[in-house]
């Protein structure tokens, strides 16, 4: 019997190309002619049920995984675009905008980078930047790292590998992995670090001659430990993260530089929370972050994002989705793997509990999300804040989204004790007023696109865009 699924071959041509693996290798591994393969990557050949599990067992991921599809950010992003006022004469149906992500994502893929040049055109300026070592600078170039992380399945092996080299050369050196880490950058690269009290704003600074690594004292302790694992990347990963960028298709100007940044504060994570130990922990701990923050000494932020980079074949975690957001509603980092869409150019649903966390500060918030493709995910939330250790320090105040599809949901601690069953306690989501189709939601900030609403004097709705037609 045929697997009719038309995004399972560009899922194989991605998986393939992520791994650097020749079509004819791949071809000759699976027992098929290169042309068939060829056809099957195009989507112009159904894949047979034996030939689905020759595939996931060769990627080393579960069948399930290889038919799920990963291009449903890519189709909602799509949507989004074309939810704009921009295209309110062109008529596109939904399944228009599925064909063209699932049958050529390049295509798709193009098309948002497009749409992100005339919004930067039409807006006519540029976002601000700002120096926060671990999080990188925010501008313009975000968009194409989101789509660059999300093309990768933010993960990168030359990376992994990298970092477990210096582990071990750390872990040899000394017991304790801070005098461990000073040693091997002052053996390696001949680079001593130290606490300093630095200019307001600087979280690091390295002297002319890279002899002396000084790290603001102000910083929280994992902070601080992460800003010199993420310098250390750049010294040791310097190669992998070059040759990363060299492959990509990173547009020029500020993406490249951003990309470097991200890619250093990959290397970071990997080395304060190495893959195997991160993912057991992950496994016996059943995700409870908390503990495995404290178990490596990581903050809870780290922990979340270092979850979303277990993609390793035949070692994988839960596929989840990530998503940061400050308190004005700005969406910082996103990333998904669940199947959950996260908006591209505006804020999320305000029904999600990412935002409503910020109403209980420190406090893990849970909630059964649906969105409208009728999808169901678990997902947890949680506020907090940053800024250095000192009197009237300015703070800054973002929460965290983490969760997967409902699927996985028992694989988490925090799903103890929750009946997943009782539809009750589905939150229906959106993704954004202007492409959620729910006609019936109170909280809309914008009608839906291609969509009016009605006022009169004789009758008022309790929302303004609540009687929609």
């Amino acid at each position: 019997m045929a697997e009719d699924n038309p995004q399972i071959g560009g899922k194989i041509r991605r998986l393939r190309r992520q791994r650097h693996i020749a079509q004819a290798d791949l071809a000759e591994a699976i027992g098929i002619s290169a042309s068939y393969l060829n056809l099957i990557e195009h989507n112009r050949r159904n894949i047979t049920v034996p030939l689905l599990f020759k595939f996931a067992g060769y990627f080393g991921i579960e069948p399930g995984e290889l038919a799920e599809s990963d291009d449903s950010q890519l189709v909602g992003d799509l949507m989004e675009i074309f939810g704009d006022d921009l295209f309110a004469d062109s008529d596109l149906t939904n399944q228009e905008i599925r064909d063209l992500a699932f049958s050529n994502p390049v295509a798709g893929r193009a098309v948002l980078r497009l749409f992100d040049k005339y919004r930067d055109l039409a807006t006519g300026g540029s976002a601000p930047a700002t120096a926060d070592a671990e999080d990188g600078p925010y501008h313009r170039a975000t968009d194409a790292i989101s789509d660059f992380l999300q093309e990768n399945a933010n993960h990168f092996p030359t990376l992994e590998a990298a970092a477990e080299r210096v582990r071990r050369d750390i872990d040899n050196a000394s017991d304790n992995f801070e005098q461990g880490l000073r040693t091997y950058l002052i053996n390696v690269f001949g680079t001593d670090w130290r606490l300093a009290s630095l200019p307001h704003g600087l979280a690091r600074r390295v002297s002319a001659d890279g002899r002396a690594l000084e790290v603001a004292d102000i910083l929280p302790p994992e902070t601080a430990a992460f800003t010199i694992a993420h310098h250390t990347g750049l010294l040791a990963a310097d190669t992998e993260i070059n040759r990363i960028i060299d492959d990509s298709t990173l547009p020029e100007m500020d993406a490249p530089a951003l990309a470097r940044n991200v890619l250093a504060a990959y290397f970071a994570a990997a080395l304060l929370m190495p893959y195997q130990p991160f993912l057991k922990a992950c496994q016996d701990y059943r995700y409870d972050v908390d503990r495995i923050a404290r178990r490596f000494s990581t903050s809870f932020e780290q922990v979340c994002h270092r979850m979303t980079t277990l993609q390793r074949p035949g070692a994988s975690g839960i596929p989840l989705h990530l998503i940061r957001t400050d308190i004005a509603g700005n969406i910082s980092k996103r990333f998904s793997l669940s199947g959950i869409h996260i908006p591209r150019h505006s804020g999320a649903c305000p029904r999600w509990n990412v935002y409503s966390a910020f109403l209980q500060p420190g406090r893990t918030n849970i909630q059964l999300s649906q969105m409208p493709d009728g999808e169901t995910y678990f997902c947890i939330a949680r506020s907090f804040e940053k800024g250095g250790y000192r009197h009237n320090a300015q703070r800054r105040h973002f929460s965290i989204g983490l969760g997967c599809n409902i699927a996985h949901a028992k694989k988490l601690i925090y799903a103890d004790g929750i009946d997943l069953t009782n539809t009750t306690q589905i939150v229906p989501i959106g993704v954004g007023c202007r492409i959620c189709p729910r006609m019936e939601c109170d909280q809309r900030a914008h009608p839906p696109a291609n969509h009016r609403f009605r006022l009169n004097d004789h009758e008022r709705a309790e929302s303004l865009y609540g009687r929609i037609e």
